[in-house]
């Protein structure tokens, strides 16, 4: 069993930073690849970024690409989002998620990941 929990999330203007952070504990959380997703009011939610188990491969959405960037501290058990450049389009809450397929192979839906946090909001005002 592993938990998840979020911090970070905020009120920040556009064009402004945040650093999200996922603690995990429980068992062996260090082994899971992590993702961070992300719901808007109205809409579904979806993916955002994902970094390989070791830390080594990354892979953003196109919307977010060049603009966030995940990294992840095994020591620590803890991933990050930082998150640069905001819109007010990524105004959401977000959620990290652990899964432990073999990398580069991803989850083909979010009910086959492990496990999930329970979000943390960030608002960007314009």
């Amino acid at each position: 069993q592993v938990q998840l929990v979020e911090s970070g999330g905020g009120l920040v203007q556009a064009g402004g930073s945040l650093r999200l952070s996922c603690a995990a504990s429980g068992r062996t959380p260090s082994t899971y690849n992590m993702d961070w997703f992300r719901q808007a009011p109205g809409k579904e939610r979806e993916f955002v970024a994902t970094i390989s188990w070791r830390g080594g491969m990354t892979y953003y959405a196109d919307s977010v690409k060049g603009r966030f960037t995940i990294s992840r501290d095994n020591a620590k058990n803890t991933v990050y989002l930082q998150m640069n450049s905001l819109k007010p389009e990524d105004t959401a809450v977000y959620y990290c998620a652990a899964d432990r397929g073999p990398w580069p192979v991803r989850p083909a839906t979010q009910d086959e990941y492990d496990y999930w946090g329970q979000g943390t909001q960030v608002t960007v005002s314009s």
